[in-house]
């Protein structure tokens, strides 16, 4: 690929991407992340279908209305009709009626899907293609032709599909988009097709690649390699069946490595902040491995990886993790070196290069880990365990007893209530509250004889809950581990978030361990930050 090229960026996670199971958007999801993908500076945004549903419709009528630096929307929709007018049909109307500087239209590449499909004749369909491009076109539109199920279509009738897509670039599309609808083809097939199109027509090539076979990214880069300048894709790779091809490594890929402009200047450092921010207005859970932007994308856990990542990053690391908007985490676990404690916690508390305590603190990790429990993702449970070790720990209260019942019969929904009573300074504390479940009522409980003493309790939340079994041959009886995400304000503006954990044969008791962390934690340093 030339240096020189730049690739465009054409994002499609609010059309396509919605196609995926269990990935749903509202009106007001889809403008949010409009927003934030021009903010990112992707050259165009699909916003969906205009034909096909009311909240589509919306979307282009309400994203007029928002001032978009970068990005330009297209709307999406399909040729003509069989035996209509283009001026006629419906959803070229509808296209129109959107009022996007962008339309994007898909059409069948492949004979055998005109024949069967459509049922059409091969010349009506190339027609249909002429005149749909044609009539977006003198209509001022900036035209993208998907060509539906390409590389297949190519391979069994190359000639044909030629055809259909110089019908598109003579009736004016300006790009002439190849899809791997079905995400089947592989990259040396790719990469002849798209040669073969630059050497027939003459407008701008891209690709729509999709991850069936685990290839869309790498079938992605071999059409861009063969000359494409115009990639298709989702925010984290959402989409039908297996995804799309994910944008969030293609982007950092062509820029990092092939050293290739594809966004506007300055704004790869967004990429986590970007594929974090649909995952969290989606609803859906984050994918810790994903590249470059996963939580889990710059974990070192192994002693020796991290002793070397302290002297040089490379040794362990391909990129620099900010160069993306990422960061480092030193994961805490029986697998752990000294080198991990002291990366992780050594500054703050200064026992860099206290070797007796660091092989204290490993050694009672190691133990813990033995019991059931892991802090690679309860770093605040592991912070207080440190504290301990070091003299530097406070607890905010003692327990006296705590009570959870729950009640159900076949007529009601279960209730459930808990009572707790605790010594918060020379105050003892006999609350009671009720809630969903005994997790939430116990909560409520503790907030109550927390409140008074404590009011920046209230800036704690709970953001999630995990329970997982230790030891599976004990069935029922089995010790249970139960992880909790918390997020807390920092100031202003400011949110940090961070897990606390509990073990025991006792699923209460493991969740009260959690809570009492996620407590403490959070008050430690609301103190600590006021001294």
């Amino acid at each position: 690929m030339n240096p020189k090229t730049r690739i465009e960026i054409y994002d499609t996670t609010l059309r396509d991407g919605t196609q995926g199971e269990g990935f749903n958007l509202s009106l007001q999801d889809k403008l949010q992340i409009a927003i934030k993908l021009d903010e990112l500076g992707v050259d165009f945004i699909e916003g969906g279908f205009p034909v096909s549903n009311p909240k589509d419709e919306a979307f282009f009528r309400d994203i007029r209305r928002v001032p978009l630096k970068y990005a330009r929307v297209s709307a999406f929709g399909m040729t003509r009709r069989r035996g209509v007018k283009a001026e006629e049909d419906t959803t070229l109307l509808a296209l129109l009626a959107a009022e996007t500087p962008v339309v994007t239209i898909v059409g069948k590449t492949s004979d055998f899907h005109a024949r069967v499909v459509l049922n059409v004749s091969l010349e009506e369909n190339v027609a249909m293609i002429r005149e749909s491009v044609a009539m977006l076109k003198s209509a001022g539109r900036f035209v993208v032709y998907d060509a539906e199920h390409f590389f297949d279509a190519f391979r069994a009738n190359p000639d044909y599909a030629i055809q259909t897509l110089q019908a598109a670039e003579e009736a004016g599309a300006a790009v002439l988009c190849l899809c791997d609808t079905n995400g089947g083809a592989l990259p040396e097939q790719v990469a002849e097709a798209v040669e073969r199109v630059r050497q027939k027509t003459s407008a701008k090539v891209g690709v729509h690649t999709h991850n069936d076979a685990g290839l869309a990214m790498g079938n992605a880069l071999a059409g861009l390699r063969a000359g494409a300048t115009h990639a298709q894709g989702t925010i984290n790779g959402v989409g039908e069946r297996c995804g799309n091809m994910d944008l969030i490594p293609l982007i950092a890929t062509l820029q990092l490595k092939y050293k290739l402009d594809c966004l506007q200047p300055g704004k790869l450092e967004k990429l986590t902040e970007t594929s974090r921010y649909v995952y969290e207005i989606a609803n859906t859970n984050p994918v810790n491995g994903q590249p470059y932007v996963g939580q889990s994308a710059f974990a070192h856990k192994g002693g020796m990886h991290v002793h070397a990542v302290q002297k040089d990053s490379s040794t362990y690391e391909h990129i620099s993790p900010e160069s993306v908007g990422n960061s480092r985490k030193v994961l805490v676990s029986e697998l752990s070196g000294a080198s991990n404690i002291a990366a992780n916690a050594g500054k703050k508390f200064n026992i860099e290069n206290d070797k007796e305590t660091l092989r204290k603190v490993l050694n009672r990790v190691q133990d813990l880990e033995n019991a059931g429990f892991q802090f690679e993702s309860a770093e605040a449970s592991f912070e207080l365990l440190l504290r301990r070790e070091i003299g530097k720990y406070k607890s905010f209260f003692d327990l006296g007893h705590y009570r959870v019942i729950v009640q159900r019969s076949d007529q009601q929904c279960p209730a459930a209530e808990a009572a707790v009573k605790v010594r918060v300074g020379d105050t003892d504390e006999h609350r009671v509250a009720e809630g969903s479940g005994p997790v939430d009522c116990l909560d409520r409980a503790m907030r109550k004889a927390l409140r008074n003493h404590h009011p920046a309790i209230h800036d704690l939340h709970l953001v999630d809950y995990k329970v997982r079994v230790v030891n599976t041959s004990d069935e029922t009886a089995a010790a249970v581990r139960v992880v909790m995400e918390w997020k807390r304000k920092t100031g202003v503006d400011g949110n940090e978030f961070f897990g606390t954990i509990g073990v025991s044969s006792n699923i209460i008791d493991a969740t009260w361990q959690a809570l009492v962390d996620g407590y403490e934690y959070h008050l430690i340093h609301v103190e600590e930050a006021t001294e």
